[in-house]
């Protein structure tokens, strides 16, 4: 199995800085490649680190509110353009709620509030019709939504302490047709 990690330049550079001040030895298989999501996508970085059209998984977890609508549907779409039917795709987003919802105790509106101050805003929020309809362009379809309301009687349910899920963000699995 092939693994690829990609991330913005900077951050790469800082993972792969920490791995090597912790003396991990990289694995043959994994493929660090960086991009930038904000910037045109181009599937030739991956190709170049030998990534082939085989049926694939990608995660993008913790990046669809740091890029605009615009930014998220160019993504995913041209990360899903001649790929393998089959390949699936898993990735949280904000609902539609995230800029105006406090959360517990003002954990979202915090959350907002520090990306802004750490100079890496969130962009974006999606109804479900949004991400549905985003999805299907690209020739995605919905196999996994869950909402928060899902995570938490999945993930948090008998749980005694303070974690729960996020009010506002949701998980999804995509598969491609």
């Amino acid at each position: 199995m092939k693994i690829f990690e990609i991330d913005h330049p900077a951050t790469q550079e800082f993972k792969k800085k920490k791995l090597k001040d912790v003396k991990l030895n990289i694995p043959k298989n994994l493929h660090f490649v960086s991009m930038d999501f904000t910037n045109k996508f181009s599937k030739q970085y991956l190709i170049d680190k030998g990534f082939d059209n085989k049926k694939t998984f990608f995660s993008l977890l913790g990046v669809s509110y740091y890029l605009t609508k615009e930014e998220n549907a160019r993504l995913i779409s041209h990360l899903f353009t001649n790929i393998s039917p089959g390949s699936s795709l898993v990735f949280d987003y904000a609902d539609e709620k995230l800029f105006e919802e406090k959360g517990m105790p003002n954990r979202v509106e915090n959350m907002v509030k520090m990306a802004l101050a750490s100079g890496e805003p969130m962009k974006s929020s999606f109804t479900h019709n949004e991400i549905e309809s985003m999805l299907e362009k690209s020739g995605l379809l919905i196999y996994e939504h869950l909402s928060p309301n899902s995570i938490n009687e999945l993930y948090f349910r008998n749980r005694t302490d303070y974690l729960s899920a996020f009010e506002t963000i949701h998980f999804i699995h995509t598969v491609k047709k």
